[in-house]
């Protein structure tokens, strides 16, 4: 099971720059929410807050594991294959 995770393709590699971006784009508009929309009740705006935080960590988490990946030995063959 373990190994399937660490296979990376063409498919893999844009999935991963997509949702790192995806990542970094909710976690702008949780932070904007948070200041500008969300009411101070019951500390709404603190969760939400934690929730974009978590999202801003995870984004560059997402992008350098993808790198990683990517520059594991044997990946080169696989990654030549791609049509860019």
């Amino acid at each position: 099971m373990a190994v399937r995770l660490l296979v990376l393709g063409c498919k893999t590699m844009r999935e991963g720059v997509t949702v790192s971006a995806v990542f970094l784009v909710g976690a702008i508009l949780l932070l904007l929410a948070a200041e500008h929309v969300v009411p101070d009740v019951l500390h709404i705006r603190h969760i939400v807050l934690f929730f974009a935080l978590v999202l801003i960590i995870l984004a560059p988490i997402v992008l350098i594991s993808t790198f990683l990946l990517s520059v594991i030995p044997g990946a080169r063959e696989k990654l030549d294959k791609c049509e860019h």
